[in-house]
């Protein structure tokens, strides 16, 4: 019989109401939304990069330079522990992709190969760990000795994979996090083949500075200043273990390059936090280590006072003052001719993290708002077209029957922009279609109905056993074909990418919204009319 409780009543209206409620502030301006009560939701559909416009990049990873960067960082220890074991070598260095050196007595080389295992498994915290690996041909380092006490350490084609893709992944969710402090709301960024990552920003005001944001390395590290060797000394090898930086800010007449030992002190991977601020009304940058970092930090300092630590950042010194003090806090300041913007920037790199390698720009798109404009009002015609069509279909063939699923259809399109915006998902024009499509499918569940109501009442049956048995058995059809249309739509959203994913959020989005207001409110309608007309007949 047709009975609804009461809890199924108020649960049919309740969800009805919120979905209006939170449509309404797609129709509203961001001023009027401001204007209302701090309760009332707030949230809007996001437009995609196709319908405000914005910027597209497409992103190389110099993936080459994270393994150029670890084998040098193997040939340092190397240097370190054969000046710590007194074993005398010749020409240590990189050859392609190994660490090669020549011990001057053989007599050396078991000694040296225990010194390899020790002193190499500390590369970089997270560098390759040579430790159990030696002789045995680990997968992933591999160390040869000729009888002449020439040694070659290399990286295995395993761990050259691995570095790869962990530095491409690494890359992307660095990236995420540099666009997520900026406030671009929706980005696209993903991963495009085994060395590219696609960044779409929709609707950014300053697409310069995101772009030297995205692509600055923000590599910060602290380094000891090499005083007793010039520029030149260095260049022509007479200053081991050090290296040529660049000096960012140099005074009038002042150097342009200093001598830094390649031996990091504590690197920006134990920083913490790093927020702008302002010291003798210059902007700085203050930041502060985790405990490992700040205990590393404490203890250079400690050990030398009256020395210089440079600062440096992506390959150049921003400065390098002397050291008056043990830092014992964990915490510093960064300074420089810094401007405001330029200290806010700092310290946001510094606050989602180093890039692992230095990225391209490979392709570079802008979209104009005016496309974007284009693009709404073609997709607001489509709809209003489509609208009116199945509007009008369902009236002429069933009357009042068809009334009733247009109103469950509008309530439908404010099911679905609710839902899509308590989600904060992001409208593009792949989007728009799938809106598109889900009108006309809103109302498949009514056919189906309508057409069982008409073939129940050419048997005989009362009109409230025909509709009851109208709905009860379209029922298990409504179900299969959303169900399988639904699989689709999943299958869509976790196979594809960019504008497929958007079509398929909102097509599978609007196959569930559908269901409910042509079975449940639909049938909730058709239910009081009964009650309050009475009828004879069908008007159907």
């Amino acid at each position: 019989m047709l009975h609804l409780a009461k809890w199924k009543v108020l649960t049919i209206l309740g969800i009805s109401l919120l979905g209006i409620l939170l449509a309404i502030p797609n129709l509203l301006s961001t001023a009027t939304l401001d204007s209302l009560p701090s309760w009332f939701p707030d949230r809007q559909m996001n437009l995609g990069l196709d319908l405000q416009g914005g910027s597209h990049l497409l992103l190389e990873v110099d993936t080459r330079s994270v393994i150029d960067e670890e084998l040098n960082a193997i040939v340092e220890a190397v240097r370190e522990g054969l000046r710590k074991d007194r074993l005398f070598y010749t020409g240590l260095g990189l050859k392609g992709n190994t660490v090669v050196f020549q011990l001057r007595n053989p007599a050396d080389i078991d000694q040296a190969r225990s010194m390899v295992r020790d002193v190499a498994g500390s590369v970089g915290g997270s560098g390759p760990s040579l430790g159990g690996l030696i002789g045995g041909g680990g997968p992933q380092v591999t160390v040869a000795v000729d009888g002449k006490g020439a040694f070659t350490i290399g990286l295995s084609e395993q761990a050259i994979r691995d570095r790869d893709t962990r530095a491409v992944e690494q890359s992307l969710e660095i990236i995420r996090r540099r666009i997520d402090e900026t406030g671009v709301r929706e980005p696209t960024i993903e991963r495009e083949g085994e060395d590219r990552i696609l960044v779409q920003l929709p609707g950014i005001k300053d697409p310069e500075r995101v772009k030297a944001l995205i692509g600055k390395t923000a590599k910060l590290e602290f380094h000891l200043v090499d005083e007793n060797a010039t520029p030149a000394q260095a260049e022509a090898g007479g200053a081991p273990g050090a290296e040529v930086l660049p000096l960012q800010d140099r005074l009038a007449n002042g150097p342009t390059q200093i001598v830094v030992y390649r031996s990091v002190v504590v690197g920006g991977d134990r920083l913490v936090d790093a927020q702008p601020t302002f010291e003798q009304g210059r902007p700085v940058v203050n930041f502060r280590f985790d405990a490992v970092g700040a205990k590393r930090f404490g203890d250079a300092t400690r050990a030398n006072i009256g020395h210089r630590l440079a600062i440096v950042l992506d390959g150049k010194v921003i400065s390098a003052p002397v050291i008056r003090d043990a830092i014992l806090g964990g915490s510093g300041v960064i300074s420089g001719n810094f401007t405001t913007q330029q200290a806010q920037d700092l310290a946001l790199l510094l606050r989602a993290g180093a890039l692992p390698a230095p990225l391209t720009v490979i392709e570079e798109r802008s979209v104009g708002p005016g496309l974007g404009a284009d693009s709404i009002l073609a997709g607001e015609y489509a709809s209003a077209l489509g609208f009116l069509l199945v509007v009008l279909f369902m009236v002429a063939v069933y009357g009042l029957f068809g009334l009733f699923a247009d109103l469950a259809l509008i309530v439908n399109l404010f099911l679905l922009i609710g839902a899509l915006s308590a989600l904060g998902a992001t409208l593009t024009l792949p989007g728009i279609a799938g809106i598109v499509l889900t009108m006309g499918m809103a109302v498949d569940a009514n056919v189906l109905i309508y057409e069982r109501l008409r073939e129940e009442a050419r048997h005989g049956r009362s009109i409230i056993n025909a509709i009851d048995a109208g709905f009860r058995q379209a029922m298990r059809t409504i179900i299969d074909s959303n169900l399988t249309t639904l699989i689709g739509g999943l299958l869509l959203f976790l196979l594809g990418t960019g504008p497929v994913k958007g079509f398929a959020v909102t097509l599978s989005t609007g196959i569930v919204t559908s269901i409910f207001s042509a079975v449940m409110l639909t049938r909730l309608m058709v239910i009081f009319w009964v009650r309050r007309r009475r009828p004879k007949a069908l008007p159907i």
